[in-house]
Parts: C-alpha cells; sequence; structure tokens
C-alpha cells in the first residue's frame, strides 16, 4: 500500500498577527510547528503500513523552512518526504493548494490512499482533502475516527458525524481526512531523528509536478481574503435571581426565553 500523507507548517502561536494589506498570517519570526491534527495522519498511515506493508510519503507545500516538519515526519517513521516550494505557490487558497498537491500526487503515481489531518489550525477550512479528492476525482471520506477493515480493493471506516458514525465503505484509490480520535500519535525516536537528518528531501516546483501555473499562487486562487476582524466580546454582563426554588426556576425560563427570541 502506497500512502502519501498531507502536512502543513503552521504558527506555534495564538498570537499571529493578519497583515493589513495581504489578509495573510504575518508569519515572520514566528515559531513554526507541524499541525497538530496531521500528526493523527501521519500515525494512522504508519500503522497501516506496519499492518499491511508498503510506504509512506510525507507531503508538503510551503516556503523552505517547511523542510523541519517534513524531517519530523521522518523521525516519526515516515519512509520519505517531498516538499513543494517555488514562489509560484505563495498566496494559494484551499482551490490552489489542493489542486498542487493533487498534481504531486499523480506525479508520485501508484497512491492507494491520501491522508490528511481534519483541518489545520491556522485556517480551519477543512477544506483541502476534500478539494484534493476533487481534484483527482477519486472517492473520499472525512472526519474519520476509526478504521475497521482493510481489503485489497478498499477499507470500511467509520465516519463521525454529529449524532454519531456513519460505516463507509470506501474503495482505493482515497482520500481521507481524520479526527484526533482515531489514534494516539508516537513521539520520536532518536534513531528515528538521527534518520531525519540524513535523509534527502527533493523540492518540486510547478514544472515537476505538471501544474498550470495560472492555477496557482494568488491570481490563480478564485476566493479572497476581504476583510479580517475580531469576534465581538462576550457579554459580562449577570443577572442574580432570587427567591424560592419555584420562582428562580421560572425566573430563569422566562429570561432564557426572552434572549432565545432576541
Amino acid at each position: 500500500m502506497k500512502i502519501v500523507v498531507c502536512i502543513k507548517q503552521v504558527p506555534a502561536t495564538n498570537d499571529a498577527k493578519i497583515d493589513p494589506e495581504t489578509k495573510r498570517i504575518i508569519r515572520e519570526g514566528l515559531k513554526a510547528i507541524l499541525n497538530p491534527f496531521d500528526t493523527y495522519a501521519l500515525e494512522e498511515a504508519i500503522q497501516l503500513r506496519d499492518q499491511f506493508g508498503g510506504e509512506v510519503i510525507a507531503l508538503s507545500m510551503g516556503p523552505p523552512k517547511a523542510e523541519a516538519v517534513l524531517r519530523e515526519a521522518i523521525s516519526l517513521g515516515v519512509d520519505s518526504a517531498i516538499l513543494l516550494s517555488d514562489r509560484a505557490y505563495g498566496g494559494s487558497d484551499t482551490w490552489a493548494t489542493s489542486y498542487a498537491l493533487s498534481r504531486a500526487i499523480d506525479t508520485i503515481g501508484g497512491v492507494d490512499l491520501v491522508l490528511c489531518g481534519k483541518q489545520a489550525v491556522d485556517g480551519d477550512t477543512a477544506q483541502v482533502g476534500p478539494g484534493i479528492a476533487a481534484h483527482l476525482d477519486w472517492m473520499q471520506a472525512t472526519y474519520v475516527m476509526a478504521v475497521d477493515e482493510v481489503q485489497d480493493a478498499g477499507m470500511t471506516v467509520k465516519r463521525m458525524h454529529e449524532d454519531g458514525y456513519d460505516v463507509c465503505e470506501v474503495p482505493f484509490p482515497a482520500v481521507m481526512t481524520v479526527v484526533k480520535g482515531i489514534n494516539t500519535p508516537r513521539v520520536p525516536t532518536l534513531k528515528g531523528r538521527l534518520a531525519s537528518l540524513k535523509i534527502d528531501i527533493p523540492v518540486w516546483k510547478p514544472a515537476d509536478i505538471g501544474a498550470d501555473v495560472e492555477r496557482l499562487g494568488l491570481d490563480g486562487s478564485p476566493t479572497r481574503v476581504v476583510k479580517t476582524q475580531p469576534p465581538p466580546p462576550r457579554s459580562s454582563s449577570t443577572k442574580r435571581i432570587e427567591g424560592s426554588p419555584e420562582e428562580c426556576a421560572n425566573a430563569l425560563l422566562h429570561e432564557l426565553r426572552l434572549r432565545s427570541i432576541v
């Protein structure tokens, strides 16, 4: 089984600021880490490889410093890694990002399964995984909480939703996004960290993946961030209700009904 895990480098702080001109996160000077949700996708891929054989390839798109999260993935046990890095990729929205990643996956060839974390903590869109599936025209399953069975033709998985879960049969090739409850991510070993320092990580440009540069970057992105603002502060006002238990309950119910109308 050949598995590609798409991972992302994200800011390690909640204090990230937005550039007022570009409406993008100012990443200079911020500590960067592997997107926490992606650690579950990496762990699931490694477990599947260890159980059924094959290889795991970590794939990321970003600036040259994003190589750090790929080396972290190698230290966890993936077999190889690829970085998509070029100025042409800069400013890509989720559509352009998923297009570039899909082209890289197609270039790798022979991929059975693509795994992603359910979302990135810096964007919270949860759109890249489904976007990859759409560009590749592959089956997909999002919010996967468990893998029940793996066969030659596909997998049976549990897909989480608000009321419980669905049991889905997903034929290969497929794209899946996973939630954090699916496993417990491992920590890097010393051997893994040493190996991650020695391995060569190729950097692919748009020409290497046969990508149309007009569909990449800011100019190739159909969505634009036109305005950003912090959410309004929560009201800190309180209302004290006094009286007997029955009077307090009736008063509280009346207050809640008034607020629901508003």
